[in-house]
């Protein structure tokens, strides 16, 4: 878990303190803010991260940050605390993708065994989130007609049908299509259109 930052956001600042000891003596670094729009203005490094969010919070409350980091692509995992909580707003949570939900007062453990989900979490997305740059660096490399084809192959299309098309020859499609094969680093077509699926050109169920 070195290395983790575990960002605390709450406006009760006794909290926020009180939890910045605790995690920091479970070996967290700790940023501790007192409102939302501090937090989204925080240059997140890429690291492994969780929030702990408060959701009564002024001016932007916890809800409302949930959804501004889904619109900006901050995908780190939140573990909701709250001392007005009940169970229409953690199913509200959890269906967004809250790790957790936890009614003050809760005890030390069910913080620390939310949070080392959400880190475990994070650790994934950030794996995923390097895969999908790699795959979009390689597709900048394809010329406007190989994107082209790409796209094409990963709808399924057949090299006939993507000729035809095009209105251009079989062969020429076929040479279009090793080179984007080869620029992409794809061994398969099954690859090619993951590949594809994962950079958001296509969807699993084209």
């Amino acid at each position: 878990m070195s290395g983790s930052i575990i960002y605390v956001v709450d406006d009760d600042v006794s909290v926020c303190k009180a939890l910045s000891l605790l995690l920091k003596a479970n070996g967290f670094k700790v940023e501790t803010l007192t409102q939302a729009s501090d937090f989204l203005a925080f240059k997140h490094p890429k690291v492994q991260s969780c929030l702990v969010l408060d959701i009564r919070l002024p001016n932007i409350n916890g809800f409302a940050l949930q959804e501004m980091m889904a619109q900006r692509g901050i995908i780190t995992p939140i573990v909701f605390i709250t001392g007005h909580g009940d169970i229409p707003m953690s199913v509200k949570a959890m269906k967004a993708g809250a790790i957790d939900f936890l009614p003050k007062p809760f005890t030390e453990k069910k913080l620390l065994d939310a949070i080392t989900l959400a880190i475990t979490k994070s650790k994934f997305q950030n794996v995923k989130q390097a895969e999908v740059g790699k795959i979009k660096e390689r597709i900048k490399t394809l010329s406007p007609r190989e994107l082209e084809v790409f796209t094409f192959v990963a709808q399924g299309m057949m090299n006939k049908n993507i000729a035809t098309k095009r209105g251009t020859s079989l062969q020429t499609i076929k040479v279009h299509r090793g080179r984007v094969m080869q620029k992409m680093q794809a061994k398969t077509v099954t690859e090619l259109i993951h590949f594809a699926q994962k950079a958001g050109l296509t969807t699993a169920s084209s």
